[in-house]
């Protein structure tokens, strides 16, 4: 068995490869800027969690050494503002620091996921996962880079733009690169690539094409996801008006994909995209009964999101914000403006019950208040390119530290007591929306709860506060429903 680190294991990929490589008994180191975001999930105490950042020489080495395999799954898809301006520069920082930490290391092989991508002009986001394809492969450490079409499955970005836009739009006027041919690729096998890669020879040191089967059109794989999921098949009207900007503001506003991953998306979408070579066959055997066709593809990944069974997704590896500083325990004591709303409601139902409704908020669950006014703010912010709504959750039920809920973060989560959630909406300031219940005792006997919940806002100069103004009448209403509908939803059981 190998050591193996793995940089971008909270993302996507890399949280549903790890649980893998563990399975077949190889001892895995993680890297992550954050290590708490590790915390809920399943596999962390079988893992080395490192804290750091590639873009520092110290992290890349420190995860290089006594590691024989390194698994690259780190990419940024930050398409706003000065982000945007320095995704390309930082790429090639990481994927230098990581170059010359793993030859100092004697690592034994690097392996990359990177996206098919047409020949010619590229993306500039393309061209920069090309291009960290090349640093490491020029590395001096046996390296292959795994080109991957779209990636299908539940929890994924390219699976959820199909899935919205086909679930809303049952007419679709739509750019003329629906008509472009591309190879999609169902997550399990992508990851069977992966795993199986670690064992190639040393001599080998490219890039490999992979995809699924099938090489089709996004109109058609619009109108199989419809046969799956048991919808009409959608209209789509090809135009050649709509520019790939316009396009993605549309894929913003229809789908939980925003702005800035649906920019990079639409961007690669624009040309012919499929395998030119089928190399890796000579090297990896396909997985046991073949690759999954892409109707397999989208009916395994609805089968896992109606289960309760989705392991990652886009969401909880795309924050749409830098993350926030921990709300101070006492903001005002700290010097800091701050604004609240707070709620305190004694209630007959046992905690238990209480945080079970907390637990489920969001979502297809909603807010427990006034529908209509959480749906319009939610338009508001997707149309000003923030998460909106739709982003939804990875599970109904069950929430983990980091998870997305619709326009929040999950930044603190006391399983049975405490729910923090931090705003990832688009607002002049910091805001938090926090839930908490404790067991309420009448002479020595455990009976009922006590529910607390807070609407904290950190407002960000003179916008800031007239924001808080302008909302706050409607606070008023919104967040005491809030308070009477969960306890009276924990109450009925």
């Amino acid at each position: 068995m190998s050591s193996i680190a793995v940089a971008g294991a909270t993302g996507y990929i890399g949280g549903r490869l790890v649980p893998l490589l563990l399975a077949a008994g190889h001892k895995v180191t993680v890297l992550s800027r954050n290590s708490e975001k590790l915390r809920d999930v399943p596999w962390r105490n079988e893992v080395e969690v490192l804290e750091g950042d590639l873009t520092d020489p110290d992290a890349a080495k420190a995860l290089c050494e006594n590691s024989e395999i390194i698994y690259y799954l780190v990419h940024s898809m930050s398409s706003d503002g000065k982000a945007s301006e320095d995704f390309g520069r930082l790429e090639r920082q990481c994927a230098r620091n990581l170059s010359q930490a793993s030859r100092d290391a004697g690592v034994k092989r690097l392996i990359y996921l990177s996206g098919l991508h047409p020949q010619g002009e590229l993306s500039r986001h393309l061209a920069s996962r090309k291009e960290v394809g090349e640093i490491l492969m020029s590395s001096g450490t046996p390296t292959v880079v795994l080109q991957a079409g779209l990636v299908i499955g539940s929890g994924s970005a390219s699976f959820e733009m199909v899935r919205h836009l086909t679930d809303v739009l049952p007419m679709m006027p739509a750019p003329k690169w629906v008509l472009n041919k591309i190879q999609p690729i169902a997550v399990r096998d992508a990851l069977h690539y992966l795993v199986q890669a670690m064992h190639l020879p040393p001599e080998i040191n490219r890039t490999f094409d992979i995809g699924g089967p099938e090489v089709l059109t996004y109109a058609q794989m619009m109108k199989v996801y419809a046969s799956a999921a048991g919808f009409r098949p959608p209209l789509v009207l090809a135009l050649p008006v709509l520019t790939p900007w316009l396009a993605a503001q549309w894929v913003n506003l229809v789908t939980p994909v925003p702005r800035s991953l649906a920019i990079p998306l639409v961007e690669s979408l624009q040309h012919d995209c499929f395998s030119h070579e089928h190399d890796i066959d000579k090297f990896i055997p396909e997985p046991e009964g073949g690759l999954t066709h892409y109707r397999r593809a989208v009916e395994l990944a609805l089968h896992k999101i109606e289960a309760d069974t989705v392991e990652t997704t886009w969401a909880t590896a795309h924050a749409l914000s830098a993350p926030a500083e921990p709300l101070p325990s006492d903001p005002e004591w700290a010097g800091l403006t701050v604004f609240t709303d707070e709620r305190v409601k004694e209630t007959s139902a046992e905690a238990g019950e209480v945080w079970k409704v907390i637990e489920g908020i969001g979502g297809e669950n909603g807010y427990y208040s006034i529908p209509f006014a959480w749906r319009v703010r939610g338009w508001m912010d997707k149309v000003a390119g923030g998460a909106g709504l739709t982003r939804g959750r990875r599970s109904p039920t069950h929430l983990q530290l980091n998870d997305a809920v619709d326009w929040w973060r999950v930044e603190t989560l006391e399983q049975g007591r405490l729910l923090r959630l931090r705003a990832e909406m688009l607002v002049p300031g910091r805001a938090w929306l926090e839930f908490e219940v404790t067991p309420s005792t009448h002479e020595g006997n455990e009976s009922g709860s006590t529910y607390r919940q807070r609407a904290i806002f950190f407002p960000r100069g003179l916008s800031g506060r007239l924001y808080w103004l302008a909302v706050l009448p409607f606070h008023g209403i919104i967040f005491k429903s809030m308070a009477n509908r969960i306890t009276a939803a924990a109450q009925q059981g």
